[in-house]
This record gives C-alpha cells, structure tokens and sequence, in this order.
C-alpha cells in the first residue's frame, strides 16, 4: 500500500482506545485476514501486514506517543529510515505471543521460541501438563480439631470439551504451514548475511491449525468455575496445606492436569488458645473455692471435665491435663490441655455477705495472706537500702 491509512481506521478503534481494546480489535482482523486463512488473496496478506503495522505502534506507549504528535513522520525515529519492517520490526513478542497464542493451536504463541531451541520448541508442542493452583481457606477452631468436609468453588482453565485439548475444530486437522513449507525456519537476505530463524507463522512447528474451535478461539483450554468436596483431617493447623491431585488447571493436548493445594488458617478460638496439639484456657474460681479448695468444672474437647482446686490455690497457678489437647493430625495421640485459674472476687455483695467479709478480714492475720506479707517486706527492704544510700551521700 503506497499510501499509509491512520492506525486507528486500521484497527477500527477510537483514538482513546485503552490498550485492552487495541490489542481485542488486532486479535479479531488478524484471525480474519491471516495469509493462512486466506490462501492466495494478495489483499488479505497485505491487510494483515497493514492490520500488524498499526498493532506494533499502538501497542507500544512510546511509538503510540510519537504518532499520536507527529503521525508517521513521527515514526522514523523508531522504525529508522526504512520504514516499518513486517518481516523485522516486532519488537513486542510478549503481546504478540498473547494475542496470537491461540491462531494456530499453539500453546506458546505464534512467535514463542524465535530465539530458543528446536528442542525446547519441539517439547512444547506435545501435551503438557496443567499449572498447579493454591487456594486460601479459612477455616473455623472445630473443623480443624475435629475434621469436616467442606465444598469449594474456584474459577480455573480447563480442557476444551469440543476440541478435546486440540484447539482445532471437530474434523479439521492441522497442515503444513506455507510460510516454511513445513520446515519451522524461514530465511531472509540482508546485504551479504542470510539470518535463518523460527517460522514467525508456527512458531518453529511447521503446522498450523487453519480453523480454531469455535468455543476455545484455538487455546484447547476454556474458563470454568469448579466445586470441589474437600476433606479436613482433624488435627490440621493454621499453615497446613492439602493437596489434591488433578485438581489443578486442565493440561494442553491432552496432558494431565495439574495439582491443587488448600492452604489453611485457623480462626481464633474464644475459648481455647492452641500452641501445637496442646491447648491452653482459664478457668474462673471463687474466692472461697479457692482458700478452702473444691471441684470445679472446666471444658475440654470432650465436654466438662472436674477439677480439684486445692486450698489456697492463687490466680496464675496452671493444672495440666494430659491427653486433653488435639489429635495429632498424623494419629499419634493428642496434646495436653493446660487450665489456667484466674480467682475472681465476689461483686454486687449482699448486707449479709458484706458483713461476713468483714468479719474475715478483721480475724486476718499476716500468715492467712504469705505473698502480701512478702511483698511488704521486700518494699520495706528497698526503702532500707534507700536510706543507707542517702545518709553516705550525705557524708
């Protein structure tokens, strides 16, 4: 074409076209005016060249600037004096492997591997298997201690069912590129150098899918949402991570799928406290069960359990269980529960009961209260050692 149109006509796209509208609008003209796809039809080839012309400059933020300012005279500096190079100038491989990764059937793209090796390149075109998938999951204190079951739903790539993982259309087989005539390589002259590199066309394969499924566009993989049963062993932590074999993304021409793994985090519990398999809470006592002893109960996994509390028994003081904690997640036995007692004094006080207290505390002696005696001696302690430092400072 002597006479270049503006990129924007070209792809039929607004001047203010985000990049995800350009590169949308390149994607549906080159599946239609693909030489491939046209065979023979000079118009076609030269609308495709024309079609990726203007994708090149106005998928690229800098090029798109400079003819958004100047128009194609702006362009000299990008593409040198010579002009746009179809056979030359993509410079943007990764978009390019994006948009046309689906044309031909090929999982890497229409340009993947230019620069690698045949054997790489000849690895991917086989099946290959899916990616592996995590998903977060928080979980309540007793599915984890006790196991559950739960069913979880996430959106993941899976094997087309019309084409099978092909990416082709039912009945139609893949042929011989006519780019390379099936070789994978093209060869082209500059000065007195031949440069042979990948077959832009089929990426170095040699065949092309001419018609793509209609459900896939060609990928062989298609969006789904999954539910998925999941089983909580009891025992498991905040930190554990399931896997669940095949239950990851479908696989690419018929490759296996790949895995998926559940990483759990435990809510808080607003009794219990968890360190390991063993479990830590507190218990509340009264002030008389606590001087003059009795059985309280405390909870465990299990229900309530008795406790003796001894006379004389202080805040702070922890009773172990043994066996009452967790299930180890692997079946060796269970941690211990540690009960914490937290004496709690009485409050809104009947006349009587008042009267009683008081009865108590005027019959108290220092020996009824060891740690408050203690404590007095040790401040008294302080402050003699207080005034021997001030009366030799004052010598």
């Amino acid at each position: 074409m002597t006479e270049r149109r503006d990129y924007y006509q070209v792809l039929d796209v607004p001047r203010s076209a985000s990049p995800e509208e350009i590169k949308k609008a390149y994607r549906r003209l080159a599946m239609k005016y693909h030489p491939d796809r046209n065979a023979g039809d000079k118009e076609a080839e030269a609308r495709f060249k024309e079609i990726s012309e203007a994708y090149e400059v106005l998928s690229d933020p800098e090029k798109r600037r400079l003819y958004d300012q100047f128009g194609h005279d702006g362009l000299r500096s990008a593409f040198g004096p010579g002009g746009f190079d179809f056979a030359r100038d993509f410079t943007h491989f990764s978009d390019l492997q994006d948009v046309l990764g689906s044309l031909f059937g090929g999982e890497g793209g229409m340009f993947e591997g230019l620069f690698g090796s045949r054997r790489r390149r000849a690895g991917r075109t086989g099946p290959q298997a899916g990616a592996d998938l995590r998903f977060d999951l928080e979980i309540d204190f007793e599915e984890a201690v006790f196991g559950s079951q739960r069913e979880i739903s996430l959106p993941m790539t899976d094997e087309c069912d019309r084409c099978k993982g092909s990416g082709g259309e039912p009945g139609h087989q893949e042929e011989t590129c006519r780019q390379c005539g099936g070789r994978g390589v093209v060869v082209s002259s500059s000065g007195f150098f031949q440069v042979r590199q990948t077959c832009p066309i089929c990426a170095g394969r040699g065949r092309i899918m001419t018609h793509p499924c209609r459900d896939c566009d060609g990928a062989g993989r298609v969006k789904i949402r999954r539910r998925i049963t999941l089983k909580i062993p009891p025992g498991v932590d905040s930190g554990a991570r399931l896997r669940l074999s095949g239950k990851g993304e479908g696989g690419v021409r018929g490759g296996p799928a790949g895995d998926l793994y559940v990483v759990l985090t435990v809510k808080p519990h607003d009794v219990f406290e968890r360190q390991g398999n063993d479990l830590y809470c507190e218990a509340p006592v009264t002030i008389e069960t606590a001087a003059l002893g009795g059985d309280i109960q405390v909870p465990t996994l299990d229900g309530w359990t008795r406790l003796r509390i001894d006379p004389g028994t202080q805040t702070g003081r922890i009773v172990r269980l043994r066996g009452r904690g967790v299930p180890d997640v692997e079946g060796h036995g269970r941690g211990d529960l540690h009960v914490r007692v937290v004496v709690e004094v009485p409050s809104a006080l009947s006349g009587a009961q008042k009267k009683l207290l008081k009865e108590l505390r005027d019959m108290a002696q220092d020996d009824n209260y060891p740690s408050a005696r203690a404590w007095r001696e040790r401040v008294e302690a302080f402050w003699a050692r207080k005034e021997r430092a001030s009366n030799t400072a004052a010598r």
